[in-house]
């Protein structure tokens, strides 16, 4: 195993609170969007965030804390996969609603 690889929870034990609370915050919301609208992983200087790299670590950290994303490396890259199946076997409906209102909220009404 590669010792840079952060600790993932299993999802079937982040309580819902925590998924929201992590959902809350329009940076991690567009993170999400961003990953569930892309065709493959995204390395973390792949995002479009009005953010610093710093801030960038932390909005990462939380959503991988809260079960939403995966990170692994390739290379000396970083890369972020969402975890859409098996969040969609817990919360039934949660990432399609979040989605679906980020982009409303930002104007961005792509289909996927």
């Amino acid at each position: 195993m590669d010792d840079r690889i952060p600790p993932h929870p299993d999802v079937r034990t982040v309580p819902l609170q925590r998924v929201l609370e992590a959902l809350v915050d329009p940076v991690r919301r567009s993170i999400v969007t961003q990953l569930c609208d892309a065709t493959a992983d995204l390395k973390c200087g792949g995002f479009d965030i009005p953010v610093s790299n710093s801030t960038a670590t932390h909005h990462f950290r939380i959503l991988r804390e809260a079960g939403l994303i995966r990170q692994y490396y390739v290379g000396t890259s970083r890369m972020n996969a969402l975890r859409r199946d098996e969040v969609d076997e817990v919360f039934p409906g949660l990432l399609d609603a979040i989605v679906s209102a980020d982009r409303e909220s930002s104007g961005t009404l792509s289909r996927r």
